[in-house]
């Protein structure tokens, strides 16, 4: 199984607009098109939910409350248990699912990303854990680098808050008489 795509989820529930059903939609790959089409506006609430207690995990990881960001993860395990089962139509086709057959959308999905983002602190810590510096933008990341030194959640980001950084300096410098 690879927990990095799972943790992955946890980041993209996070940060997707969860306003209407086309944005629970939109969180979902081509190869989630199952889960795409059979979400449904009673899952709205569900995901809002979780979507809130894993921004919460992020939040407790920058700030260094390690044990909160667990505590919040174990909470979630519970609320979200994975169930792990082997699926595939043949011999060349087997992979693992987090949960039972049957299970709803969003049992599936929120065990896998609750499940990925605990392997994924396990692994790195929560120091690994990110939000974006832009003031504009909030989105989470993992933080990826080889010296735990990102501070957004993509270089459009950063390139934005350079950009205004350098325009805020040059018009202070330009008010400031000589």
């Amino acid at each position: 199984m690879n927990f990095d795509a799972y943790a992955r989820t946890a980041v993209e529930l996070v940060n997707v607009g969860l306003n209407d059903l086309d944005g629970l939609r939109s969180l979902f790959s081509d190869e989630q098109a199952w889960m795409r089409d059979e979400v449904a506006e009673k899952d709205l609430g569900v995901f809002r939910r979780a979507q809130r207690r894993l921004r919460d995990v992020f939040e407790l990881g920058t700030t260094g409350r390690d044990m909160d960001a667990v505590s919040e993860l174990n909470a979630l395990l519970e609320a979200h248990p994975v169930q792990p089962r082997i699926s595939g139509h043949d011999a060349s086709d087997w992979h693992m699912h987090v949960t039972s057959r049957g299970a709803s959308v969003s049992s599936e999905y929120l065990a896998g990303a609750v499940w990925g983002l605990s392997v994924w602190l396990c692994e790195y810590g929560s120091a690994r854990f990110g939000i974006c510096a832009d003031e504009r933008c909030g989105n989470v990341y993992l933080d990826t680098s080889s010296n735990n030194c990102r501070r957004f959640c993509s270089e459009r980001c950063a390139t934005r808050s350079h950009v205004a950084a350098h325009r805020a300096r040059k018009r202070a410098a330009t008010l400031t008489p000589a």
